[in-house]
């Protein structure tokens, strides 16, 4: 990748962190709880879904600027998508981010925004924060209320 597009993506990811998407409760929706106790990463993903789509997305909570960012091009990403798609969207972000290498880095445009993660698997302590809010956004898609963690 090249030192522009590097840079591109890292002020892209820092912009996500400052100024979240999405960021606020949904009153009567599904939701799910997600911590990282390594990074001390919290946020509640919140869904809207209808006829088996996701009406709408969001999430609250604290954490570093890959987790916050990730939880604010997920939710993005999600909206409108059934959770079948956004089952398989969750797969391949998780794929990109833990078994991507840089000869695949050109198969993950399907991506879009979020392709802007796949520098952390380079840092495989980094995967969990990216990975966090997808848990999250999998275990309200289920309607399950426990606590999710990357541990």
């Amino acid at each position: 990748m090249s030192s522009s597009l590097q840079e591109l993506y890292q002020e892209m990811i820092l912009d996500h962190n400052r100024r979240p998407r999405n960021f606020r409760v949904i009153e009567g929706g599904r939701k799910s709880e997600g911590y990282n106790p390594l990074c001390g990463d919290r946020l509640t993903v919140y869904l809207r879904v209808e006829n088996g789509r996701i009406q709408d997305a969001s999430f609250q909570g604290s954490g570093c600027a890959i987790s916050k960012a990730s939880a604010s091009l997920m939710t993005d990403s999600v909206k409108g998508k059934t959770l079948e798609e956004a089952e398989a969207l969750f797969e391949r972000f998780h794929e990109m981010v833990t078994r991507g290498d840089k000869e695949s880095e050109q198969g993950y445009e399907d991506l879009g925004k979020l392709s802007v993660l796949a520098g952390v698997r380079q840092f495989p302590i980094r995967v969990k924060c990216a990975t966090l809010p997808w848990h999250a956004l999998r275990a309200a898609a289920e309607s399950r209320s426990e606590v999710v963690s990357t541990e």
